[in-house]
């Protein structure tokens, strides 16, 4: 009846709660104002962040993978693209800083160097923080 369980394959309640999770950040997106959507790539990129941590750590190289792929994708295609050359220093420091997170990201992929992810995750923390911040005082 049923093929047995893949070691390659999540099982179907990760598979259920994965899909889950997709229609609901596919929902948030439809839904999100551009401030919420920045304040998402930051979630995101952090979760990517320590899902790599935790499969480094259990050697599930797959899973890091997945999680480094995202991490960098996050940066390169979701972060940078989003800065205005008319954001004049900011943005340049901006672009600066994450041309250098992805780099670091890379490494950290390539060398199982947690000390990396960290570094990583230090410095986008204060800027997801300050973005929701400001957020918060943005009237509805």
């Amino acid at each position: 009846m049923f093929a047995p369980a893949s070691p390659h394959r999540a099982p179907p309640s990760q598979m259920l709660s994965g899909l889950y999770r997709q229609v609901g950040v596919e929902t948030g997106v439809k839904t999100a104002d551009p401030h919420k959507l920045v304040l998402m790539l930051y979630d995101g990129l952090l979760e990517a962040i320590a899902q790599a941590r935790g499969a480094m750590r259990a050697r599930q190289i797959e899973a890091k993978n997945r999680a480094m792929t995202r991490a960098v994708r996050i940066v390169d295609e979701g972060l940078k693209p989003g800065l205005s050359p008319a954001g004049g220093e900011l943005s340049t420091s901006l672009s600066s800083l994450y041309a250098y997170v992805s780099m670091r990201l890379m490494q950290a992929h390539a060398r199982n160097d947690e000390a990396a992810l960290d570094e990583c995750r230090r410095l986008i923390t204060p800027l997801r923080d300050a973005w929701a911040t400001i957020g918060e005082r943005i009237p509805s």
